[in-house]
């Protein structure tokens, strides 16, 4: 969700600035004064700071309340307001109970019980506790359904329940894993196959090495009505890298909308020597834009040119540093590694163990330096309850290194 009109971040190098952004820096700065930074924290959950959806805070918000030592209550009282905040603190509450927090867990179930937004409340809950923690809640979840306007859509909890929900439960489809990759590309190329069929063919070629076979297929991999392609497709082609790149030349001039613009992106992700200005000249253009959507992709692009896009670096720390977009922050470290090395980049590793975006938090697992405050960090990063899964093996297995280094 973009707030450009509405909202106004403070300062990227105040610590109200730094947290709206969900920077590593910020999480660092606010423990280092814990009782100024503490409003800060509850107006990150209390307001939607995220730029887009797939900005993610929950996690480093309820760190932030563990480690800053803050009473959940005043998140209690925020699932008062409407639905979206109500989910905000919904989100940093289930963390917090999984850290051991009692007031957070009989906060959400109290909410159950007498709160509006209860059923989306309940089927988050249903979802990441385990179901000790809300199973005895179905005699309340059957009398308060009574009374809703219309039954809720997913299964779960509601089924555990003995409630009936819209949705009916899908048949699942015979998985395609068991064929040969020949078995797969023999049933995208047939003109009997259906759209479904070929949508799982392509899901089980995705999890598997790329097949350079399936480049002369794509043009005829569009749904029955040829306005789009198939879902799985897209990712299919570009995991074959610049194995699609010649033949993306002859689908960017198709008549096909759909085909030419897959061969225009093709062609974009993996640009020759002479696209080089142009695309620092574009970062530079949206960077005096301020624009936050679509800076990532120019540094993915500009990666690939190594040390000879270093016209690049100024403005990729600019937007390190500035964006509200927090999703995009692992793409300018990204570039920046691959432009300049990891010389330089020991400092913003470190803080990325603190991000809030788990892709940036574990590019920091993998390559902060070895020094005492990475490996304590590491090991809070591995034994928090809050943290996901990944992140937590990523940084046992980092601490589990000779070196502490991961290859």
């Amino acid at each position: 969700m973009n707030y450009e009109y509405e909202m106004s971040y403070a300062l990227p190098d105040s610590v109200e600035g730094l947290l709206q952004r969900g920077r590593g820096l910020g999480a660092v700065r606010a423990l280092r004064a814990p009782r100024e930074s503490a409003a800060f924290v509850y107006d990150g959950i209390r307001r939607d700071w995220l730029w887009d959806q797939s900005d993610e805070r929950s996690v480093y918000l309820a760190r932030l309340v563990c480690d800053l030592d803050l009473s959940p209550m005043p998140v209690v009282n925020m699932l008062a307001g409407d639905e979206e905040a109500c989910l905000r603190a919904c989100g940093v509450l289930e963390l917090l109970a999984l850290a051991g927090s009692v007031e957070a867990k009989d906060g959400l179930r109290a909410y159950v019980r007498k709160g509006e937004h209860w059923v989306r409340v309940l089927e988050r809950m249903s979802v990441g506790w385990p179901p000790e923690w809300w199973e005895d809640l179905g005699d309340v979840a059957r009398v308060r359904m009574s009374a809703e306007a219309e039954l809720p859509w997913h299964s779960e909890p509601w089924t555990r329940f003995g409630i009936a929900v819209q949705s009916q439960p899908l048949v699942p489809r015979p998985s395609l894993n068991g064929l040969s990759t020949a078995e797969l590309l023999r049933l995208l190329s047939g003109s009997h196959t259906g759209d479904h069929t070929k949508i799982d063919a392509l899901r089980a070629l995705n999890a598997r090495k790329p097949a350079e076979e399936l480049i002369p297929l794509v043009p005829w991999l569009g749904m029955s009505n040829d306005l789009r392609p198939l879902p799985m497709l897209g990712r299919a082609v570009r995991r074959l890298g610049t194995l699609a790149v010649p033949a993306a030349h002859s689908w960017a001039q198709a008549e096909r909308p759909w085909l030419a613009l897959l061969g225009t992106e093709i062609l974009a992700d993996h640009p020759g020597p002479e696209a080089l200005p142009g695309l620092v000249n574009e970062l530079a253009e949206q960077w005096a834009a301020q624009d936050w959507c679509g800076p990532g992709q120019t540094a993915r692009r500009l990666a690939r040119f190594g040390p000879d896009a270093a016209g690049a670096v100024p403005y990729l720390r600019r937007f390190w540093l500035h964006t509200p977009h927090s999703y995009e922050r692992t793409a300018y470290l990204q570039a920046l590694a691959a432009i300049s090395g990891d010389d330089g980049l020991e400092h913003i590793y470190t803080e990325s163990l603190w991000d809030c975006q788990k892709t940036t938090r574990l590019l920091g697992i993998t390559s902060a330096p070895t020094i005492p405050e990475t490996l304590d960090r590491l090991a809070v990063l591995r034994d928090d309850p809050m943290e996901t899964t990944e992140v937590r093996a990523a940084a046992g297995t980092r601490l589990a290194a000779p070196d502490g280094r991961l290859s």
